[in-house]
């Protein structure tokens, strides 16, 4: 008898990728980015609601479009059964790692025990360097398939256990998870950067809006559009997009300005990057991730501790 795979895929581009290799199976495609804004641990109208207000304001993201692009999805994963296993197919980063930890919540609270296997960016045997997986050619993305990684009851706990914090209001819970051995090569490392995200203690920048500004330090950055360009190559484990990072850009001009050839710091982006000057409040706003408010918690760099304000 013939196995029936369901594969859950991290974006159009791959899921294009996947059906010129002609897999076995059924795709459903997760368009989120539960990485910013506000998330509940149960994806249901309450989910979609804050959802849907959260896109709108940011990123001007329509209600009707999000029901096409992600809840017509989910409506399809809620409908499809009687399979043999799931695929999920999802990036090493901080920005896939949050929809793969919902994606499996969601699978575990409406599939029950279905086996669950990872394809992941990883560097395998034979290739030079980590790539996302859109950008693979076929041949890899076929190799990556062969090795994907099964996951097993503890893995599974761990992913559920991660997403129902993350979704809750003290992410000070999260940080013992960054010990914890599971088949997520990745997970640690998000955890991580995503308790970098909150403001630092010393400045009220995080870890990302400070990469950035170090990359007008340290480049010859011709216009924004370049800023740019840099900001989404040096990011690290965050993963984020070129509308997000557009967007955090936007929060630092209070730190930058342009000159007739380039963009420079302002005496505000020399004394924050040097320590001096602490610009919580200047910053200060009401964004969330998953179920904390940013600005009610602060990293403490020295002891990698987050603090309750």
């Amino acid at each position: 008898m013939e196995t029936k795979t369901l594969h859950i895929v991290n974006g159009d581009s791959l899921a294009e990728q996947m059906q010129e290799l002609n897999l076995p199976g059924e795709i459903v495609i997760w368009r989120e980015l539960l990485c910013e804004g506000p998330t509940r641990k149960e994806i249901n109208s309450e989910f979609f609601k804050a959802r849907k207000k959260f896109l709108l304001k940011a990123y001007n993201i329509s209600s009707e479009n999000y029901e096409k692009r992600f809840i017509s999805e989910i409506k399809r994963l809620k409908s499809l059964k009687n399979y043999d296993n799931v695929v999920l197919w999802f990036e090493f980063d901080l920005f896939c790692h949050i929809n793969m930890l919902a994606a499996i919540s969601f699978l575990k609270d409406k599939h029950g025990e279905i086996p669950i296997s990872l394809v992941c960016s990883k560097k395998l045997q034979g290739e030079k360097e980590l790539q996302p997986l859109s950008q693979l050619n076929l041949k890899e993305l076929e190799n990556h398939y062969k090795n994907s990684i099964q996951l097993n009851v503890e893995d599974i706990e761990v992913a559920v256990l991660i997403w129902e914090l993350y979704c809750g209001d003290n992410p000070l819970k999260l940080k013992p998870q960054i010990k914890v051995n599971t088949n997520f090569e990745y997970l640690s490392s998000c955890i991580r950067a995503h308790v970098e995200r909150f403001p630092n203690s010393i400045t009220g920048i995080n870890s990302l809006e400070r990469n950035v500004l170090r990359l007008i330090e340290n480049y010859d950055i011709k216009n924004e559009n370049h800023l740019l360009g840099y900001a989404l190559q040096y990011q690290g484990y965050y993963g984020y997009s070129d509308t997000q990072m557009k967007r955090l850009i936007e929060k630092l001009s209070i730190f930058f300005e342009k000159t007739e050839n380039r963009i420079v710091l302002t005496e505000q982006g020399n004394l924050v990057l040097a320590g001096k000057k602490n610009f919580y409040r200047d910053l200060k706003n009401e964004e969330y991730f998953g179920g904390a408010e940013m600005y009610d918690f602060l990293y403490e760099s020295e002891s990698h501790r987050l603090l309750k304000l």
